[in-house]
């Protein structure tokens, strides 16, 4: 046996290899000292063969199959053919080791890399060869094998639906285990391709994802059977809905790469995500301009666009503050309703009969830019595309196609599918000046869809390449196609369809765990909100909405003066505090009450911090909040930025001292905290800090 350690900045991962045989994790945590006994500590945690187990107790290992007892899921499983992988080399870089495992009876190769980034995340692939082109079929290659530390003994997994998606849910780590699976063709809205382990004596905390657009298929087993020794084993992987891997045509599947990282707390591992992917997978992110604030048309007009309408909405956004203004659904072929036209992508001579340069013009003039909706993946029956490519839609010859919102789903396989797209977007970007799309995809894809994330990136990466100056944000109804996968490529997400302020306050921080702000969309809606029915104050819902990439969502001819001012208000601090939102630590702020949301970014010498109440409170005189990475000994200068709540400024102490700022020191903040009117529910603060000179 032979042990072989990797090490991050303050991770270190053991693993005990045996040529011939297995590879195993044999530590996950902290950072070992340089000259730790490895042998020793593999001692310090091995263990006697019990009454239940076999003579040789069974290793699931790094690569678990339905060999010598074990009684898991198998990490690689072939159609109709027994596995049996051995560790045959392995090659050890700084911050990369690569396992190697063959089947020598099948012929068959393995690859397991795993690597620590700068962000200490751990990123693991697989990869499998067929060098001999013998006929046989793969239906399962994990991405991710961890044999969970036990003292990881909760978890938390995502659950929800459209409008309500990444609800939380806790439970123990279990003898049934844990499975989740998609099967729309995408990760779906509950999250399942994201998930955290927690140590409930510590508060460490580990969290895995998949990086990866399409169907998932992530589990936990827990070995009560075979050798009843009750080990974890985590597994995520792409979930193939039957399509099986023909690896004597293919000859090899590489499987998309999932990732973990360990922390002290939620909000250690957030930065750690969030480090990750702005260093790691955010496309250029380093270059990123400042998150401009957005006017989408869509809650505002629908489908009742004319160009008098779109420019009289662009002046109104204008004179809010808006920079980027983006045209929704509606504007191309005979699009008047969501029956028809997907697929048509040309400009709709009923709606524009001067062509989009008129509105963009306009748009320009005020000073902002230009987005536009499109949905390039969908095709509506009633179409030209349609009517001149039936064959091109996921479709079984001979079958009916049944439709979803009224569309069907193109089959991105197909290199001229994928050609027609790229041209129809390619002539929209060179004859346009277009800043920003916003790509959707509504519908579930069904019958099933082998290659179609794979041609769905592809046409991303074409359409990028061919436009480097193009943002673009993932919208999947929502909140459904959210994954490192889909951020490679571009620029932001759009969380949830659901703008009401009391949801995203549970929307936003739960997808904020894994994403940094600046990629999530975060709106200020109508009231009543459309979805929920809700009336909020136009101060709640765009504080609510300053903590994210912020843009609005309503009609500003609808509000009143001072829902109009109190929202410019709010744009304009939003300028002013992007950046330490953008680039900086985010922290979970904990309160007694449940009712009470905290969220707080840290960079530099400033920080800003949202708490909101969305319930009446059980006490009049709420309990203070505590803040969160400060630093103990140094004085901040503490302001609470106007515009206030309506109802809950008339209860602030010294309103006049709160202006003029408080000093105190980081300590006392963290510890003692701020008494701020948070009886009354829909009431939000923010809170800006700034550092003093020594």
């Amino acid at each position: 046996m032979e042990y072989l350690r990797l090490d991050g900045d303050a991770l270190t991962l053991v693993f005990a290899l045996e040529a011939g045989s297995t590879a195993d994790c044999l530590y996950l945590g902290a950072r070992l000292p340089a000259g730790e006994d490895l042998a020793a500590l593999a001692q310090a945690t091995a263990r006697g063969r019990h009454e239940s187990q076999p003579d040789v107790p069974p290793v699931p290992g790094l690569l678990p199959e339905h060999k010598a007892g074990w009684s898991g899921t198998p990490a690689v499983r072939l159609e109709q053919c027994a596995t049996d992988f051995r560790l045959t080399a392995w090659e050890e870089y700084p911050r990369e080791v690569i396992l190697h495992f063959c089947d020598t009876q099948l012929g068959l190769d393995i690859e397991q890399a795993w690597r620590i980034d700068r962000a200490d995340m751990v990123t693991t692939q697989a990869s499998i060869w067929n060098p001999s082109k013998r006929k046989l079929a793969l239906d399962r290659l994990s991405a991710l094998v961890l044999p969970i530390p036990r003292r990881f003994t909760r978890l938390t997994s995502f659950t929800g639906r459209w409008a309500r998606e990444m609800r939380e849910d806790s439970r123990p780590v279990a003898p049934d285990g844990f499975a989740r699976t998609s099967v729309g063709g995408k990760p779906g809205f509950g999250g399942g391709n994201w998930m955290i382990l927690e140590d409930p004596t510590s508060g460490e905390v580990l969290g895995a994802h998949l990086a990866w657009s399409g169907n998932h298929d992530t589990l936990i087993d827990v070995d009560i059977m075979g050798s009843a020794d009750g080990r974890a084993m985590l597994q995520m992987g792409a979930g193939w809905d039957g399509d099986e891997i023909d690896l004597a045509h293919d000859g090899s599947y590489h499987t998309p790469v999932a990732m973990f990282g360990l922390a002290i707390d939620r909000s250690a591992l957030a930065q750690r995500f969030h480090a990750h992917a702005r260093a790691e997978t955010l496309p250029a992110r380093v270059h990123w301009s400042p998150r401009k604030v957005h006017l989408n048309s869509w809650e505002a007009l629908g489908f009742n666009l004319s160009e008098p309408a779109l420019i009289g909405l662009a002046e109104d956004a204008a004179s809010l503050g808006i920079e980027r203004f983006v045209l929704d659904d509606g504007w191309f072929g005979g699009r008047r309703d969501d029956t028809t036209s997907l697929g048509d992508w040309t400009v709709s001579p009923d709606i524009f009969p001067n062509g989009l340069a008129p509105l963009i013009d306009r748009v320009h003039a005020l000073g902002m830019d230009f987005g536009l909706w499109v949905e390039p993946e969908m095709v509506s029956p009633d179409s030209d595309l349609y009517r001149a490519h039936p064959d091109w839609c996921l479709h079984i010859e001979g079958r009916e196609r049944p439709t979803m919102r009224g569309q069907l789903a193109l089959d991105l396989a197909r290199p001229e599918v994928r050609d027609y797209l790229c041209a129809a977007l390619d002539a929209l970007l060179r004859d346009h000046a277009i800043a920003y799309l916003k790509w959707d995809h509504n519908r579930d894809l069904f019958p099933s869809a082998a290659g179609q994330t794979e041609g769905f990136y592809a046409l991303l990466d074409a359409l990028r390449a061919a436009h480097p100056h193009i943002e673009i944000e993932s919208c999947s109804s929502g909140g459904g196609r959210i994954d490192f996968g889909v951020l490679a490529r571009t620029h932001r997400v759009w969380p949830s369809d659901n703008n009401d302020a009391i949801e995203r306050l549970r929307i936003i921080p739960a997808w904020s765990q894994f994403l940094p702000l600046e990629v999530l969309g975060s709106h200020v809606g109508p009231s009543p909100n459309p979805i929920t029915g809700r009336r909020l104050s136009m101060d709640f819902r765009a504080k609510v909405a300053l903590f994210g990439h912020m843009g609005v969502e309503a009609d500003p001819s609808r509000m009143s003066d001072k829902e109009r001012t109190t929202l410019a208000a709010h744009i304009a601090l939003y300028k002013d505090w992007r950046e330490v939102m953008h680039s900086g630590a985010l922290w979970r702020l904990s309160h007694p009450d449940p009712a009470v949301t905290g969220m707080m970014v840290t960079h530099g010498a400033k920080a800003l911090a949202l708490v909101a109440q969305t319930a009446f409170s059980p006490a009049f005189d709420a309990a203070p909040l505590r803040l969160a990475g400060l630093e103990p000994a140094a004085r901040y200068r503490v302001t609470l930025p106007e515009p206030w709540p309506g109802k809950a400024r008339h209860y602030l102490a010294n309103p006049e001292g709160w202006r003029a700022g408080l000093t105190l020191s980081g300590a006392a903040l963290m510890t003692h905290g701020l008494a701020l009117p948070l009886t009354h529910p829909e009431t939000a603060w923010l809170i800006a800090l700034e550092r003093l000179p020594q």
